[in-house]
């Protein structure tokens, strides 16, 4: 018989994961390597030493090592807000009239708002390791600069963010959030890089994006001694250290007997949705379980629903290695007001293989959608979601609905990845009926797309 769910399925200190988990190392077709932009070869760690911490090189080109010990030192750091619940939503079943039952992994239980910490709190650990001054990133909505400066703070290293520009304005508790934690806070694109001027003069007036953040902070870091630069969602190390969602989530099913019948994440570089899927896909590539697992992004930024799959540059000043990924292009500039931080224009390239091989599938929704979804969310379960979340909950409601209609009874689980309190312009926009939906035509696209380089 199976054991009464109850509202929140906490787990043990002694049940957190003690290692993280490698996907890459169950998929029979890897990922594709990076490459040199120069060269056209493979990269190698020694290649991205300048740029990442050594020890961050070797997990990001690992494809072999299914389990990485998790350091005592992030364990330790981990206990302070994990293991986070999954949550069965009660309410929200009752609400919609469903026989779905709907489970929510909740990563906002921290000061940062997000799961983003999971890997800030890592890389932050291998410079501080590595004996580095400091690190430079980029930041979208704000949620991934909130979680480094915290993480930097720990270690007492200097923090160095470039936001882009739309974020930095519209949401200014944000960033004031990541300078109480002692980060400089850039609004990109800057007059500091020749990257943010050269942006600036053939962009007047932009807004900016994530992949031109993303130029401005390498290039920041390569031209300061003792810095590195450090990435929140994307590369393959990003999606290793957030596997603790998806190995916590599993733990935690598996202690009631539960099974999911889909699995459901936000995507828009894929570190969320990787870190949740990771150990279910695991399982669907030994061949041990099914699930279906779907990706969720903006219909303003639909990398993997409308994009091609072909090596591209990681960012749009084009100083970053080229990625085999679904992307749109990097010069690809989202539409400023797209409320969520899934702004960027290529997806993870484990995602993007795993989409490819057709083990995932993708969605695209439009962002009235996605608020509308997050009020009555709010309303019955108590949470003010994250925007990106949101996407998740809008399919997570659409998906219980249709069970609505058939009568299954099945199981979705989603991440709930943070939560939207500091995203109150963009609820504002929803609440007064000023907010509208962007879709980039088919000539934007393929104008972006073909300036992609021949790899």
């Amino acid at each position: 018989m199976s054991k009464e769910i109850p509202y929140k399925i906490y787990l043990e200190e002694q049940e957190m994961p003690k290692e993280w988990y490698n996907v890459r190392a169950d998929m029979k077709k890897k990922p594709a390597p990076l490459i040199n932009p120069g060269t056209r070869q493979s990269m190698s760690v020694q290649d991205l030493e300048p740029v990442f911490c050594k020890e961050l090189c070797e997990q990001e080109l690992n494809n072999d090592d299914a389990f990485i010990e998790i350091p005592a030192e992030i364990r330790e750091f981990y206990k302070m807000y994990r293991p986070s619940p999954l949550v069965r939503a009660y309410c929200l079943e009752k609400a919609l009239g469903t026989p779905a039952h709907i489970y929510y992994k909740f990563e906002g239980n921290n000061t940062s708002g997000s799961h983003k910490l999971n890997s800030a709190i890592a890389q932050a650990y291998y410079a501080k390791k590595q004996g580095l001054k400091g690190v430079t990133t980029e930041t979208g909505a704000g949620q991934w600069g909130t979680a480094l400066s915290m993480a930097c703070s720990y270690f007492d290293l200097d923090c160095q963010v470039y936001m882009v520009k739309c974020s930095y304005e519209q949401k200014p508790f944000r960033r004031e959030v990541m300078r109480t934690y002692g980060a400089k806070v850039t609004p990109s694109p800057s007059m500091e890089t020749e990257i943010g001027r050269k942006m600036n003069a053939d962009f007047p007036g932009t807004t900016g994006s994530l992949g031109c953040a993303i130029s401005e902070a390498v290039e920041a870091a390569t031209k300061q001694e003792g810095y590195r630069y450090v990435l929140g969602s994307v590369l393959n190390q990003v999606l290793l250290h957030q596997s603790v969602i998806g190995l916590e989530t599993k733990t935690a099913l598996d202690k009631y007997g539960i099974k999911p019948d889909m699995i459901i994440g936000c995507a828009g570089g894929g570190s969320n949705l990787g870190g949740l899927i990771s150990p279910f896909v695991g399982e669907k590539l030994r061949g041990e379980a099914d699930y279906q697992i779907i990706a969720v992004e903006p219909a303003s930024c639909p990398s993997l629903t409308r994009g091609s799959y072909v090596y591209d540059f990681c960012d749009t000043g084009r100083v970053c290695p080229l990625a085999k990924m679904y992307t749109l292009g990097s010069s690809f500039i989202p539409s400023a007001n797209h409320a969520g931080g899934l702004r960027y224009h290529g997806m993870s390239p484990v995602i993007s293989e795993l989409y490819d091989q057709g083990l995932i599938e993708a969605r695209s929704v439009e962002q009235t959608a996605v608020f509308e979804a997050a009020q009555k969310f709010a309303r019955v379960e108590g949470i003010l979601p994250a925007p990106e979340s949101s996407h998740a909950i809008r399919v997570a409601i659409d998906e219980a609905l249709k069970c609505k209609e058939t009568g299954e009874a099945k199981t979705i689980v989603f991440g709930l990845t943070g939560t939207g309190y500091f995203d109150m312009y963009a609820y504002g926009a929803y609440n007064d009926g000023t907010m509208s939906d962007y879709i980039p035509t088919d000539e934007e696209i393929a104008a972006s797309l073909a300036m992609v380089p021949q790899a």
